[in-house]
Parts: structure tokens; C-alpha cells; sequence
């Protein structure tokens, strides 16, 4: 733990020197601890230079997913303020639901890989070492399970405006909850509530975000080449995994709040980048059937309208149909 608070003080001081007495006063540890961690942190990758009366400062170092990359950037009073990073998980969603009956209320688990990814309807969710951001965060509000159904939405306004603090890109949502950047998804959300049995009360919720970050269009398996994307893919250069991780839970954060009062303007801001309405889409049915309709607008409750060709007019959720667009992005 010591080796990531280090890191964490040296990248928030990233242009000038930091001295090992002020970090060993600051955290309460040992000038010999500091130096202990410094030296572990440089057998990790990290380049870190040391001048005597003056201290130690972080060159560079690698793209990991660590407290000490994250924190820095972390700005919240409630998602995220507990967080756990793992190298490697089965899956960041079934680890909370494991644990939750004893981690806080708004803890958050990020890992670097995943080996049981899921996403949407029991697919499977790639989710490759060191190129993704993979995470979930538990909370437990306090209100009816009807009222959680528009959370997703929430959610994927909150990951759009992280990915836009942190990068300047401007990422969409295709209904309901995949971002897509230049019409390739780059992150997909799955939420899961828990409900008591008996009384039909909402225990937790837990929502994963897996977001491609830095990887390459030859990394992804060839059946999804021409509909999966990265940030990286989009910038033209890498991202720092560590900030962007940050500034999307700074955005998850402040959307909690606003979710659990008035809803704030999420509404306006999701029907913003919702490039869905407007375009022709088809139905997919549970039952198996399906429907050409063209979408026309995200209702109040974040449905989707849509009007049929005989012009009669249907508000979908997702969880009676799914919609793929016929215009060249598929889920």
C-alpha cells in the first residue's frame, strides 16, 4: 500500500521534486519505508529520478490500473471513495455482488483483465489485459426497484462525460446504453439489481463498465472488427488508463447524486447524444421476431419511440426488444 500512496503523491506533483521527509511526514511511514517503496516502484517500470535535498520525481512510467494511477485524479464524495484494484478478475460485477454484503455503499472494483466478462443477454465481453478499463460500482439506494429501471441511461451519460473530461472526444449512445465513437462501440454497460425475495425490496445495485481504451483495430477477434472501436483508435495515440478510470468515476459521482434528487438535466443530456433517434432500426422481439421501425425520440422515462411503417407509434424499453440500427452499426 505504501508503493501506491507514493505514486499516488509523486504523480500529483508530476513537473517537480518531492521530498521523501514531506511524503514520510504525510503518510506517517519511515524514511526508510519511502525509500523502500521508491525502489519497489522503480523495479515496477517506473522512472523515477532523485536528487539529494531535493527528493524524487516521476519521469514516466507504465499504463497500469492501480490506486496510485487512479487517485490522484479522484474527486468524490461517494463513488469510488472505496476502491479495490485487481490485476486480474473473473468479472469486476460478480466480484461486488460476492462481497457486497460487506463492502461500503458506493465501492468500486476496477481490474486490468477480466477472464469472465459478461455483457448484455449472457454474452461474453472480451476483456483483454492492459488495453481496457473494466469496472463496476455498487450502491444501495434507498427506493422502489421501478424507480432503478432508468440507471443505465444515467450511467452511460456519466461514462460519455468522463471520456470527454479526460480525452476531448465527444462519444454518443446508441440506445440504450452502448458508446460509440465514429459509429464503433467502445464501451458496453451492464447493470444488475438484487431484490429481496419476500418483500420485493431493492437491496443493491451493480453496474459494470467495460471500456476499450487502447487497443488496436487487429486486436479485437476478427467477427467483431468492423463494429468494435478504442479511444485509442479515435485519439490516434494511447490513453492514460489511470486518469480516464478517475474522471469517469468523478462523472458517475456527481450523476449519483443528481439520480437520486431530481434527475437533474440527464434527460436533455442523454437525448443529446443519443444518435439512435432519427434513424431506421429493427425490433427484436423476445419471441424472435422482427420489425423495421424508425426511432423518433427517447421518451421520459428514457424509452425508446419509435413509429412502425403503418405510422402507428410504440414506446420500447430494453427490456422487451432489442434495437440494431440499419444503417451500419450492430450491437
Amino acid at each position: 500500500m505504501s508503493k501506491q500512496k507514493i505514486l499516488a503523491l509523486l504523480r500529483q506533483n508530476p513537473e517537480g521534486y518531492t521530498s521523501g521527509e514531506a511524503m514520510s511526514r504525510q503518510l506517517g511511514i519511515s524514511r526508510a519505508a519511502v525509500s523502500k517503496a521508491v525502489s519497489g516502484l522503480r523495479q515496477e517500470g517506473y522512472d523515477i529520478h532523485s536528487v539529494t535535498n531535493r527528493g524524487y520525481r516521476l519521469v514516466s512510467g507504465p499504463d497500469r490500473l492501480t490506486a496510485g494511477e487512479i487517485e490522484p485524479w479522484l474527486h468524490v464524495d461517494h463513488i469510488g471513495a472505496a476502491l479495490e484494484c485487481f490485476e486480474t478478475i473473473d468479472s469486476t460485477n460478480n466480484y461486488l455482488k460476492r462481497e457486497a454484503h460487506r463492502l461500503p455503499d458506493g465501492a468500486v472494483a476496477v481490474a486490468n483483465e477480466q477472464t469472465g466478462g459478461r455483457g448484455r443477454l449472457g454474452r461474453s465481453f472480451q476483456s483483454p489485459k492492459d488495453a481496457g478499463i473494466y469496472m463496476s460500482a455498487l450502491v444501495r439506494p434507498n427506493i422502489p426497484p421501478e424507480r432503478a429501471l432508468n440507471f443505465t441511461a444515467f450511467v452511460a451519460v456519466a461514462v460519455c462525460e468522463g471520456i470527454e473530461a479526460a480525452t476531448d472526444l465527444q462519444p454518443q449512445i446508441k440506445w440504450t446504453n452502448d458508446i460509440v465513437l465514429e459509429k464503433r462501440k467502445v464501451c458496453g454497460i451492464l447493470t444488475e439489481m438484487s431484490i429481496e425475495g419476500e418483500s420485493g425490496a431493492l437491496q443493491s445495485i451493480v453496474t459494470g463498465i467495460g471500456l476499450n481504451v487502447n487497443q488496436r483495430l487487429e486486436d479485437f477477434p476478427e467477427d467483431i472488427r468492423d463494429i468494435a472501436g478504442s479511444l485509442a483508435m479515435a485519439t490516434g495515440k494511447p490513453v492514460q488508463r489511470g486518469r480516464l478510470t478517475a474522471e469517469v468515476l468523478n462523472a458517475l459521482d456527481r450523476m449519483y447524486a443528481a439520480w437520486l434528487s431530481d434527475g437533474g438535466d440527464y434527460l436533455e443530456k442523454y437525448r443529446a447524444r443519443c444518435l439512435t433517434v432519427g434513424r431506421e432500426v429493427r425490433l427484436l422481439r423476445a419471441d424472435g421476431r422482427q420489425e423495421p421501425a424508425r426511432a423518433v425520440a427517447v421518451a421520459e422515462d428514457f424509452g425508446l419511440v419509435v413509429r412502425h411503417p403503418d405510422g402507428r407509434e410504440e414506446k420500447v424499453t430494453s427490456g422487451e426488444v432489442s434495437v440494431r440500427g440499419l444503417w451500419g452499426y450492430v450491437d
